[in-house]
Protein backbone atom coordinates (compact mmCIF):
# COMPACT_ATOMS: atom_id res chain seq x y z
CA UNK A 1 0.00 0.00 0.00
CA UNK A 2 0.63 3.65 -0.63
CA UNK A 3 0.70 5.19 2.97
CA UNK A 4 0.78 8.84 3.80
CA UNK A 5 1.95 9.39 7.87
CA UNK A 6 1.50 12.65 9.24
CA UNK A 7 4.91 13.19 10.95
CA UNK A 8 4.68 16.03 13.79
CA UNK A 9 8.05 15.57 14.62
CA UNK A 10 7.74 13.32 17.69
CA UNK A 11 8.72 10.07 18.75
CA UNK A 12 5.38 8.22 17.91
CA UNK A 13 4.50 9.34 14.25
CA UNK A 14 8.32 8.80 14.09
CA UNK A 15 8.16 5.06 14.69
CA UNK A 16 5.03 4.67 12.94
CA UNK A 17 6.79 5.44 9.63
CA UNK A 18 9.51 2.72 10.50
CA UNK A 19 6.63 0.40 11.09
CA UNK A 20 5.31 0.21 8.44
CA UNK A 21 8.07 0.54 6.18
CA UNK A 22 8.72 -2.61 7.89
CA UNK A 23 5.79 -4.11 6.99
CA UNK A 24 6.62 -3.16 3.22
CA UNK A 25 4.62 -0.30 2.61
CA UNK A 26 5.65 2.53 0.54
CA UNK A 27 6.19 5.50 3.04
CA UNK A 28 5.38 9.42 2.36
CA UNK A 29 6.19 11.00 5.36
CA UNK A 30 4.01 14.75 5.65
CA UNK A 31 3.79 17.38 8.11
CA UNK A 32 1.42 19.69 8.61
CA UNK A 33 2.17 23.31 8.84
CA UNK A 34 -0.79 24.82 10.86
CA UNK A 35 0.17 27.70 13.24
CA UNK A 36 1.95 30.50 12.09
CA UNK A 37 2.77 31.97 15.06
CA UNK A 38 5.04 31.53 17.95
CA UNK A 39 5.35 28.14 19.53
CA UNK A 40 7.61 26.90 22.70
CA UNK A 41 5.48 23.75 23.66
CA UNK A 42 7.28 21.46 21.79
CA UNK A 43 4.47 21.16 18.52
CA UNK A 44 3.96 22.69 15.50
CA UNK A 45 7.33 24.37 16.08
CA UNK A 46 9.98 24.87 12.68
CA UNK A 47 12.00 22.64 15.17
CA UNK A 48 9.09 20.00 14.94
CA UNK A 49 9.12 20.53 10.79
CA UNK A 50 12.88 19.94 10.54
CA UNK A 51 12.52 17.12 13.27
CA UNK A 52 10.13 14.97 10.98
CA UNK A 53 12.42 15.82 8.01
CA UNK A 54 15.84 14.89 9.45
CA UNK A 55 13.84 11.31 10.64
CA UNK A 56 12.04 10.88 7.07
CA UNK A 57 15.63 11.61 5.80
CA UNK A 58 17.08 8.72 8.08
CA UNK A 59 14.45 6.55 7.17
CA UNK A 60 15.24 7.17 3.70
CA UNK A 61 11.30 8.65 2.48
CA UNK A 62 10.34 10.78 1.02
CA UNK A 63 8.44 13.90 3.02
CA UNK A 64 6.28 16.95 2.18
CA UNK A 65 4.84 19.84 3.94
CA UNK A 66 1.17 21.22 3.67
CA UNK A 67 0.26 24.56 4.54
CA UNK A 68 -3.04 23.93 6.30
CA UNK A 69 -2.50 27.28 8.48
CA UNK A 70 -5.73 28.77 7.20
CA UNK A 71 -8.05 25.68 8.21
CA UNK A 72 -6.57 25.81 11.14
CA UNK A 73 -7.17 29.18 12.39
CA UNK A 74 -11.05 28.66 10.92
CA UNK A 75 -11.52 25.31 12.57
CA UNK A 76 -9.67 25.39 15.41
CA UNK A 77 -7.88 28.18 16.64
CA UNK A 78 -11.18 30.69 16.02
CA UNK A 79 -14.02 28.07 17.80
CA UNK A 80 -11.34 27.83 20.58
CA UNK A 81 -11.53 31.59 20.67
CA UNK A 82 -15.21 31.81 21.04
CA UNK A 83 -15.92 28.64 23.27
CA UNK A 84 -14.41 30.97 25.91
CA UNK A 85 -16.27 33.82 25.37
CA UNK A 86 -19.39 31.06 25.40
CA UNK A 87 -17.80 30.13 28.91
CA UNK A 88 -16.94 26.42 27.38
CA UNK A 89 -13.46 25.09 28.16
CA UNK A 90 -12.75 23.75 24.64
CA UNK A 91 -10.75 20.47 23.76
CA UNK A 92 -9.20 22.21 20.32
CA UNK A 93 -6.67 18.55 20.02
CA UNK A 94 -10.55 17.30 19.01
CA UNK A 95 -10.97 19.57 16.55
CA UNK A 96 -7.95 19.47 14.74
CA UNK A 97 -8.21 15.90 14.07
CA UNK A 98 -11.63 16.26 12.73
CA UNK A 99 -10.91 18.82 10.62
CA UNK A 100 -7.22 18.64 9.79
CA UNK A 101 -5.68 15.37 10.44
CA UNK A 102 -8.86 13.31 9.40
CA UNK A 103 -10.43 15.53 6.67
CA UNK A 104 -8.12 18.03 4.82
CA UNK A 105 -5.05 15.28 5.27
CA UNK A 106 -6.96 12.10 3.73
CA UNK A 107 -8.55 14.45 1.44
CA UNK A 108 -4.98 16.03 0.16
CA UNK A 109 -3.45 11.95 0.31
CA UNK A 110 -6.34 10.45 -1.76
CA UNK A 111 -6.35 13.44 -4.15
CA UNK A 112 -2.61 12.03 -4.43
CA UNK A 113 -3.07 8.59 -5.03
CA UNK A 114 -2.45 6.68 -1.70
CA UNK A 115 -4.11 4.20 -0.35
CA UNK A 116 -4.25 5.46 3.59
CA UNK A 117 -3.01 7.85 6.00
CA UNK A 118 -1.19 7.07 9.05
CA UNK A 119 -0.79 8.56 12.46
CA UNK A 120 1.08 8.28 15.54
CA UNK A 121 -1.76 7.84 17.51
CA UNK A 122 -1.94 5.31 20.71
CA UNK A 123 -5.27 3.72 19.01
CA UNK A 124 -6.17 0.57 17.45
CA UNK A 125 -8.62 -0.25 14.01
CA UNK A 126 -10.20 -3.67 13.74
CA UNK A 127 -12.44 -5.23 11.04
CA UNK A 128 -15.05 -7.85 12.57
CA UNK A 129 -16.64 -10.58 10.62
CA UNK A 130 -19.37 -8.41 9.89
CA UNK A 131 -17.35 -6.01 7.44
CA UNK A 132 -18.02 -2.99 10.15
CA UNK A 133 -14.58 -1.11 11.34
CA UNK A 134 -14.34 -0.52 15.27
CA UNK A 135 -12.28 1.82 17.16
CA UNK A 136 -10.32 0.31 20.05
CA UNK A 137 -7.98 1.55 22.69
CA UNK A 138 -4.35 1.51 22.36
CA UNK A 139 -2.69 -1.32 23.81
CA UNK A 140 -0.82 1.31 26.14
CA UNK A 141 -4.04 2.22 28.77
CA UNK A 142 -1.58 5.14 30.12
CA UNK A 143 -1.11 6.47 27.13
CA UNK A 144 -4.50 5.86 24.84
CA UNK A 145 -5.76 8.27 22.67
CA UNK A 146 -8.64 6.68 21.43
CA UNK A 147 -10.91 9.47 22.61
CA UNK A 148 -9.26 12.07 20.49
CA UNK A 149 -10.21 10.08 17.25
CA UNK A 150 -13.64 9.11 18.42
CA UNK A 151 -15.17 10.66 15.61
CA UNK A 152 -13.94 8.69 13.23
CA UNK A 153 -16.45 7.23 10.88
CA UNK A 154 -16.46 4.13 8.76
CA UNK A 155 -14.72 5.66 5.65
CA UNK A 156 -12.34 7.44 7.44
CA UNK A 157 -11.30 4.24 10.06
CA UNK A 158 -10.79 2.25 6.82
CA UNK A 159 -8.66 4.94 5.08
CA UNK A 160 -6.46 5.12 8.56
CA UNK A 161 -3.69 2.97 10.27
CA UNK A 162 -2.34 3.76 13.71
CA UNK A 163 1.00 1.97 13.49
CA UNK A 164 2.04 1.68 17.51
CA UNK A 165 -1.55 1.27 18.90
CA UNK A 166 -0.49 -2.35 19.58
CA UNK A 167 2.78 -0.67 21.60
CA UNK A 168 3.52 0.63 24.64
CA UNK A 169 4.89 4.24 24.71
CA UNK A 170 8.58 2.09 26.13
CA UNK A 171 8.51 0.07 23.53
CA UNK A 172 8.58 3.12 20.78
CA UNK A 173 10.67 4.68 22.72
CA UNK A 174 13.39 1.07 22.50
CA UNK A 175 12.25 1.07 18.73
CA UNK A 176 13.21 4.61 18.00
CA UNK A 177 16.63 4.24 19.94
CA UNK A 178 17.17 1.28 18.08
CA UNK A 179 16.81 2.84 14.83
CA UNK A 180 19.21 5.81 16.11
CA UNK A 181 16.43 8.15 15.38
CA UNK A 182 17.01 12.09 16.79
CA UNK A 183 13.32 11.81 18.39
CA UNK A 184 14.06 8.61 20.36
CA UNK A 185 14.02 11.19 23.82
CA UNK A 186 11.94 13.82 22.88
CA UNK A 187 9.91 15.25 25.05
CA UNK A 188 5.78 13.79 24.30
CA UNK A 189 3.91 17.35 23.44
CA UNK A 190 1.29 18.00 26.41
CA UNK A 191 -0.01 21.65 26.20
CA UNK A 192 -2.10 23.58 23.59
CA UNK A 193 0.77 24.19 20.49
CA UNK A 194 -0.72 27.40 19.54
CA UNK A 195 -0.49 28.45 23.28
CA UNK A 196 3.16 29.33 24.79
CA UNK A 197 4.07 28.82 27.61
CA UNK A 198 5.43 31.85 28.36
CA UNK A 199 2.21 34.06 27.68
CA UNK A 200 -0.19 31.33 28.49
CA UNK A 201 -3.90 31.39 27.68
CA UNK A 202 -4.13 34.71 29.32
CA UNK A 203 -2.27 36.41 26.43
CA UNK A 204 -3.21 34.56 23.65
CA UNK A 205 -7.01 35.18 24.50
CA UNK A 206 -6.30 38.65 25.58
CA UNK A 207 -4.95 39.60 22.12
CA UNK A 208 -8.27 38.53 20.36
CA UNK A 209 -11.24 39.28 22.99
CA UNK A 210 -12.18 41.81 25.74
CA UNK A 211 -11.89 40.07 29.33
CA UNK A 212 -15.39 40.95 31.04
CA UNK A 213 -15.23 41.15 34.96
CA UNK A 214 -17.89 38.93 36.68
CA UNK A 215 -19.53 38.35 40.32
CA UNK A 216 -18.78 35.17 42.08
CA UNK A 217 -21.34 33.77 43.79
CA UNK A 218 -22.59 30.31 46.18
CA UNK A 219 -25.17 28.33 44.64
CA UNK A 220 -27.41 30.45 46.83
CA UNK A 221 -26.84 33.94 45.46
CA UNK A 222 -24.50 34.90 47.71
CA UNK A 223 -21.56 37.36 47.00
CA UNK A 224 -18.08 35.21 47.68
CA UNK A 225 -15.64 37.50 45.62
CA UNK A 226 -15.01 38.68 41.92
CA UNK A 227 -12.87 37.66 38.92
CA UNK A 228 -11.29 39.72 36.27
CA UNK A 229 -11.52 38.10 32.92
CA UNK A 230 -14.98 35.68 32.88
CA UNK A 231 -13.81 34.03 29.69
CA UNK A 232 -10.61 32.15 31.39
CA UNK A 233 -12.80 30.44 34.17
CA UNK A 234 -13.54 27.26 34.25
CA UNK A 235 -15.57 24.50 35.59
CA UNK A 236 -13.89 22.77 38.93
CA UNK A 237 -11.68 25.42 39.18
CA UNK A 238 -10.60 26.32 42.84
CA UNK A 239 -8.08 29.09 42.31
CA UNK A 240 -8.17 33.15 41.36
CA UNK A 241 -11.64 33.68 42.39
CA UNK A 242 -10.60 36.62 45.09
CA UNK A 243 -11.88 33.72 48.02
CA UNK A 244 -10.94 34.29 51.38
CA UNK A 245 -8.83 31.73 52.48
CA UNK A 246 -9.33 29.30 55.54
CA UNK A 247 -12.68 28.39 54.47
CA UNK A 248 -14.02 24.59 53.04
CA UNK A 249 -12.57 24.25 49.45
CA UNK A 250 -14.77 25.61 46.87
CA UNK A 251 -15.27 24.84 43.17
CA UNK A 252 -16.48 26.81 40.06
CA UNK A 253 -19.44 24.46 39.57
CA UNK A 254 -21.13 27.03 36.39
CA UNK A 255 -19.82 29.42 34.34
CA UNK A 256 -23.02 31.65 33.66
CA UNK A 257 -22.35 34.05 30.88
CA UNK A 258 -24.88 35.83 30.17
CA UNK A 259 -25.49 37.53 33.79
CA UNK A 260 -21.57 37.44 33.89
CA UNK A 261 -21.29 35.29 36.89
CA UNK A 262 -19.10 32.29 38.48
CA UNK A 263 -20.69 30.39 40.84
CA UNK A 264 -18.91 28.20 42.72
CA UNK A 265 -19.99 25.07 45.28
CA UNK A 266 -18.43 22.00 47.43
CA UNK A 267 -16.81 19.47 45.35
CA UNK A 268 -20.29 17.34 45.59
CA UNK A 269 -22.08 19.96 43.71
CA UNK A 270 -19.10 19.06 40.67
CA UNK A 271 -21.04 15.60 40.72
CA UNK A 272 -23.61 15.26 37.82
CA UNK A 273 -26.22 12.07 36.96
CA UNK A 274 -25.71 12.51 33.55
CA UNK A 275 -23.63 13.94 30.44
CA UNK A 276 -24.66 15.56 27.25
CA UNK A 277 -22.42 14.73 24.26
CA UNK A 278 -22.91 16.93 21.21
Amino acid sequence: MKVLVAMSGGVDSSVAAAELIDQGHEVVGVTMRLWGGESDTGCCSVSDVDDARRVAQQLGIDHLVFNFSDDFNEHVVAPYVQAHVDGITPNPCIECNRHLKFDRLSERARDLGFDAVATGHHAQVSRGDDGVYRLTRGHDQLKDQSYVVYMLDQTELAFTMFPVGHMTKAQVRDRAVALGLRTATKPDSQDVCFISRTGGRETFLGNRIEFRKAAVVTSDGVAAGAVEALELVTIGQRRGLGLPGGGPKQFVVDVDTPNARVVIGNEDQLLRDGLAVN
